[in-house]
């Protein structure tokens, strides 16, 4: 009888034991619930207070399209400088002595000062000078991705401030040198540039970009998942798969930055096919980094420290024996 009743009294506490456990576990978590709430309610004002923050870049009342038909770029007097962190962003993120100079009146260098220049419907321009000079700045303000501080980029000779946003995305194409990838399916990645399109549309864009062979030879084809920013891919993939973008949306301008450094030769060779599919007669803006492509070239606009040091043909600039000929005795001579 008494082990019976030691047994019964080990149960008990063990019982016990593991109620209070249970019960700890709530009462712990119960105890924690207000900083929990705060965390959230301060995580919820800054998310906020980001959403609310408004747009560098916003269409304006009355805006119009793009003029339609073959478009005639023109920059008149553009001068940029890249806006500082009280312009674009919060104080409460940019708590640092950088962002404290800034909002005193403080504003970080010009980056192109009085660009003027015209690229004729169905023509190539090509961008050259050395690195820093402000190729990529004059590139993204084509698009719009920022405004000009003075003067202005005009499409058909609208200027992009008086353009719908949607008519300035539907008629300027993009490739930069880091093409972004969704982490999605390739079919998905290929629909973002022109919804609807149709699977013997996207197979005919990869085949003009070089790429369909391997799109072929992966397992699930245009419903591979490429990953977070495309990292299943290599860089020269990435860089065939936008231009099959590009090619899908078929706009009338074209921006690309011809970087291939970071490439094989084989993969060089493809893009170089692919960039000739996607600028056939098409307006086109090239960051050139081969003298193939800058022969090829209507225009020559050669960039020091954000200023057009000069612009003419392959032929007559290196006549001129200026900036242009040291960067093609430096840089593009070996290049071919």
């Amino acid at each position: 009888g008494t082990l019976t009743g030691v047994a019964g009294t080990g149960k008990t506490l063990v019982a016990l034991a593991a109620y209070l456990f249970r019960l700890y576990g709530p009462l712990t978590a119960l105890s924690n619930l207000q900083v929990d709430v705060m965390t959230t309610l301060v995580s919820f004002e800054r998310v906020f207070e980001v959403l609310d923050l408004a747009p560098s870049v916003a269409e304006k009342p009355g805006a119009v399209p793009v003029p339609a038909g073959p478009v005639r770029v023109a920059f008149e007097g553009v001068s940029f400088r890249y806006p500082s962190a009280s312009e674009v962003s919060l104080g409460s993120f940019e708590a640092n002595p950088t962002y404290e100079r800034a909002a005193k009146g403080g504003a970080p260098a010009g980056v192109l000062h009085d660009l003027s220049f015209t690229i004729e419907p169905g023509t190539m321009t090509a961008l050259v000078g050395p690195s820093g000079a402000g190729k990529t700045t004059t590139a993204l303000l084509v698009a719009r991705l920022y405004d000009p501080r003075a003067g202005a980029v005009r499409l058909n000779g609208l200027d992009l401030r008086d353009a719908t946003l949607d008519s300035v995305r539907a008629s300027v194409g993009m490739v930069m040198q880091d093409a972004h990838m969704f982490h999605d399916t390739l079919r998905a990645n290929l629909l973002y540039a022109l919804p609807g399109a149709t699977e013997a549309e996207m197979r005919a864009a990869l085949a003009h970009a070089q790429i369909l062979k391997l799109v072929d030879s992966l397992p699930q084809g245009l419903d591979t998942m490429l990953g977070e920013r495309g990292y299943r891919l290599s860089g020269g993939e990435r860089q065939r798969i936008a231009i099959a973008r590009l090619l899908l949306k078929a706009p009338p301008v074209v921006v690309l930055d011809e970087a291939t450094a970071h490439l094989d030769s084989e993969s060089e060779q493809a893009i170089q096919v692919a960039f000739e599919t996607a600028l056939a007669g098409r307006t086109s803006l090239v960051i050139a980094h081969r003298l193939s492509t800058i022969q090829r070239a209507h225009q020559i606009v050669v960039l020091d420290q954000g200023r057009i040091a000069e612009t003419g043909r392959h032929e007559d600039l290196l006549q001129a024996n200026g900036l242009y000929a040291q960067l093609y005795h430096t840089q593009f001579a070996r290049k071919g």
